[in-house]
């Protein structure tokens, strides 16, 4: 029998059909990818495995786990099940973090309620996960919040939750779309460790083809709430007998069309950064200590011209959010000087900021988190407008939300609903919407396409190169994919321990590193072909 087993399972959420006769299986010690365009259902699957869906959803089929039928199991059950024998990453770590608790507390809490350890033996464990998950005590000490963490960190955190029990079946949906590629390729092989030593079944839910193919032993293809094709990740992923398999295959390899600048000197610079540091306070383990100043980003000079797309790389941690923060005047510079068309941001106050911000907008990191969860969609995507000189009327907002809608692949009608009625690659182009809206001249977007599958990641790749030729729309591209960094971006900065130690072309950094930084990054990079062909010679 195997360790998880979903036979013809479908479910419907207030009368709606969201899965349609899914048909899965992981074993012990095996590796499943499930893979899909977002809001293919691949969330709901794990969610049902969980027992964790919506009070109006509906769930018909059969779903076991160790011989235990879940659809079945009490909540009791289900409860000591969770965290113990069934583990899961969630998609968005900061919504599956509580905020007021350390992470030394949350990491624990799951040992000490399922073990009966106490505080301090499952402290002793805690600490030992978020060392093997690349957060070492010295630091990032266990008295640390999730808000004091950047996403990276953050998932770090979920994934320290999940496997500090060591269960039988962990659920990791999509576990490293929010690390740097260095961190990506070290959680995998813990991920792949676990699965070795543990005989766990993992069952991975990802949009990034290269890594199913880099940790997949079975893969499949999900679309519409139903599997269209499933089997050996090296045999299908090679030859991409489902139409829709052969789409997902090309997405993750698409580069949209973009006429770069030859040179930065040829563009009137509208964005200027000189000898910029932020430092922060760190609290100390004594009442009378001093506190010391920790240094988020150090020294950093860089300029961005008009209708310049500029990547922003390096790993988790680095300060690529903390500088993005800045340029935005939503924190101080603690020295140095920024510019906006010539002007100074760091000393000016809301009002003055004001007319500024019209023209630089930003797509963040997580959407969930920047969206107030009791507003429509039409209310969140118009946000901005009110930066303009004068508030359009109703009619003409909706009229200009239901474009911006459009233009990022939703429909219209999506403005009457709420963020928790899409998933994470939806709310993310939701985000998206909000930030075009204005017709800003600079989009700060910090992750913007991370959250999403391969086949809107092309197509907002596509829409930000448009909107570079359309109205030379300039660009601070935040990302830790080198594959989106290459394909949109003139150039490409390189930030490491808050220093910029590499700037130059795309073509330049990525295929002539000459830090340990860039070439780390570059090594780590995945690659569809060069998963398979590393999967099929490990096989053969």
């Amino acid at each position: 029998m195997s360790l998880l087993e979903i036979e013809d399972l479908s479910l419907s959420i207030g009368g709606t059909r969201i899965l349609e006769g899914v048909n899965l299986s992981v074993e012990r010690g095996q590796v499943m990818g499930l893979v899909g365009e977002s809001g293919s259902g691949k969330s709901l699957t794990a969610l049902s495995v969980m027992k964790l869906l919506p009070d109006a959803a509906r769930p018909e089929g059969r779903l076991t786990f160790d011989g235990i039928d879940l659809l079945d199991a009490p909540e009791a059950a289900m409860s000591r099940l969770r965290g113990e024998k069934i583990g899961m990453v969630f998609q968005e770590p900061m919504t599956a973090l509580n905020p007021v608790k350390t992470i030394g507390e949350q990491v624990a809490e799951g040992i000490r309620w399922h073990t009966g350890a106490n505080r301090a033996a499952a402290e002793a464990r805690a600490r030992a996960m978020l060392e093997r998950v690349g957060l070492p005590e010295r630091r990032f000490p266990l008295t640390r919040y999730p808000h004091e963490l950047s996403g990276g960190q953050r998932q770090r955190v979920v994934i320290a939750i999940a496997c500090a029990l060591q269960p039988k079946l962990l659920i990791a949906d999509e576990p490293t779309t929010a690390l740097d590629v260095v961190l990506q390729a070290q959680i995998l092989d813990l991920l792949r460790t676990l699965v070795r030593e543990n005989g766990m079944g993992l069952l991975l839910i990802a949009h990034d083809l290269a890594v199913v193919a880099e940790m997949a032993d079975r893969v499949s293809v999900m679309r519409q709430g139903r599997i269209m094709e499933s089997g050996e990740t090296v045999r299908t992923l090679t030859a991409l007998k489902h139409p829709y398999t052969r789409r997902l295959a090309e997405a993750s390899t698409h580069v949209p069309e973009r006429t770069r600048h030859t040179a930065p000197a040829e563009v009137a610079t509208l964005l200027r950064a000189e000898d910029v540091t932020k430092d922060y306070p760190v609290r100390q383990g004594g009442l009378f200590r001093r506190k010391r100043p920790f240094r988020a980003v150090d020294g950093v000079s860089f300029r961005i011209g008009r209708g310049e797309c500029v990547a922003l790389v390096g790993r988790s941690g680095c300060g690529k959010s903390t500088l993005a923060r800045m340029v935005l005047a939503l924190e101080k510079p603690t020295h140095g000087t920024i510019r906006f068309e010539g002007e100074t941001i760091e000393d000016k106050d809301e009002a003055a900021l004001r007319p500024l911000r019209r023209h630089m907008q930003v797509v963040f990191q997580d959407p969930y988190g920047s969206f107030d969860p009791r507003h429509r969609v039409e209310r969140l995507v118009s946000e901005p407008l009110h930066l303009l000189d004068e508030r359009p009327e109703r009619a003409r907002q909706r009229t200009l939300v239901a474009e911006a809608l459009e233009q990022v692949g939703l429909k219209p009608s999506d403005m009457e609903k709420y963020p928790h009625e899409f998933s994470g690659g939806q709310r993310q182009r939701i985000a998206i919407a909000r930030a075009i809206i204005t017709r800003p001249r600079l989009i700060v977007a910090d992750e913007p396409v991370s959250a999403l599958d391969v086949s809107f990641r092309a197509q907002i790749l596509d829409l930000f190169a448009e909107l570079q030729r359309q109205r030379d729309l300039a660009c601070l591209f935040i990302t830790h994919d080198l594959t989106v960094a290459r394909a949109v971006c003139d150039r490409i900065m390189v930030m490491d321990e808050g220093r910029i130690v590499e700037s130059g072309t795309p073509e330049g950094v990525l295929n002539r590193p000459a830090t340990t930084a860039a070439r780390a990054l570059v090594d780590a990079a995945p690659d569809l072909q060069r998963a398979i062909d590393r999967r099929a010679a490990r096989s053969g």
